[in-house]
């Protein structure tokens, strides 16, 4: 099966190349220069990847002794890749066939002359293996194994054929897609948002190039690099996740919670109805600025449903305590959905208003009845509670 759909990794060596006159560099400029080319044509060389996998060829390279491996540890016999389909600066994703099924290779090469970026990849490395390892639901991508292999890390994932959502939008013609997709995909993404922020874990990059489509065209959320436990997430220092989709809070480096979530939830359903990319015409940077001093937003479209508008506005507040928990938002997406079956129109939900806001209103509440005589306090919160 593997042999069919996949070509032989071909161990020869590459052919030398004639070389070109460079202007006189230092030692040490030469050397690193070096390493950085050199690393970077093994990185994209399909052989470099058999010689890195396969451990007799490298001492260095070996497997971890056996009481050192966890559980998660893949069995690289098992495992045989194929075509890169992805890239980032540090990583390749590669289509790839783990014990007979079909998955995503993902490959980070940890460079061995940068501290700061080796630290923050292995860092990066461990807390996404650490929560993907943990979580199991269908709108979540479906951890299967991973490898320490230095330089090289891979962690393998479900395959998931359609790509990105980005990609999905990239092919559709502006505002084209109709409200029932639109609720469809945006509950896939809710759900698993819901799911998450259940076990505790703030996503902290939503967006739609980290939300994948299968067969199905099912979403499902994906890359957890940047993801960390509530509890832990104030001692990460700086932004974390991608300006177009930063909540303002976090642009600013301010305290922040889990509805940094809820706001980049919004802009991804602003991409749904219209299918453009937020804040077009800006550098990610004059995003941020617009968004965080100026409170700016992406124009929502006069065609956009009123529902789904109040939905986005609420999502996106300034304010981080007047957004929806992701439970409300799916309560209120079930609720629209429902709506378009019996082909009735959409209603703003009235459980948007966020359970942060409530409970501060009654906590001013009863602050008000304890100051009461004791005879009355059963019944001194205000109606307008």
């Amino acid at each position: 099966m593997a042999g069919s759909c996949f070509p032989a990794f071909r161990l020869g060596k590459p052919r030398s190349k004639r070389r070109l006159r460079m202007p006189p560099m230092s030692s040490r400029e030469h050397q690193l220069n070096s390493e950085e080319n050199m690393e970077g044509k093994r990185f994209d060389s399909l052989e470099s990847w058999s010689m890195i996998l396969e451990s007799e060829n490298v001492e260095t390279w070996e497997a971890s002794p056996k009481e050192d491996e966890d559980e998660w540890t893949a069995d690289l016999s098992q495992l045989f890749i194929g075509n890169k389909f992805a890239s980032g600066a540090h990583s390749r994703i590669y289509r790839g066939i783990y014990k007979q099924r079909a998955v995503a290779v993902k490959m980070v090469r940890i460079p061995s002359h940068k501290e700061e970026t080796r630290s923050v990849l292995e860092q990066q490395f461990k807390s996404e293996v650490a929560l993907l390892s943990r979580l199991y639901h269908p709108n979540i991508v479906q951890f299967i194994a991973a490898c320490k292999k230095p330089p090289v890390y891979c962690i393998i994932t479900e395959y998931m054929s359609q790509g990105t959502l980005r990609m999905y939008l990239n092919k559709k013609e502006p505002y084209s897609l109709s409200t029932e997709t639109v609720l469809r995909l945006a509950l896939d993404i809710s759900r698993g948002m819901e799911y998450l922020h259940s076990q505790g874990v703030i996503h902290r990059d939503l967006k739609s190039n980290n939300l994948l489509l299968n067969d199905e065209m099912r979403v499902k959320v994906a890359d957890f690099g940047t993801s960390c436990l509530e509890t832990q997430c104030q001692e990460t220092k700086g932004n974390k996740g991608t300006y177009r989709w930063m909540a303002p809070e976090m642009v600013k480096e301010k305290t922040y919670t889990r509805k940094v979530d809820v706001y980049s939830f919004g802009i991804v359903l602003w991409e749904l109805i219209t299918a453009l990319l937020p804040f077009q015409g800006m550098t990610p940077v004059q995003a941020a600025f617009a968004v965080a001093e100026k409170k700016e937003r992406p124009p929502l479209p006069a065609s956009c449903q009123p529902a789904l508008a109040h939905l986005i506005k609420c999502c996106w507040a300034a304010n981080p305590s007047k957004r929806p928990d992701f439970s409300d938002i799916v309560c209120a997406l079930e609720n629209y959905d429902e709506c378009m079956k019996e082909g009735l129109p959409l209603t703003s939900h009235a459980r948007l208003v966020s359970r942060n806001l409530i409970l501060e209103r009654l906590k001013g509440c009863v602050s008000v009845s304890s100051s009461s005589s004791p005879s009355t306090s059963s019944s001194s919160i205000p109606v307008h509670a």
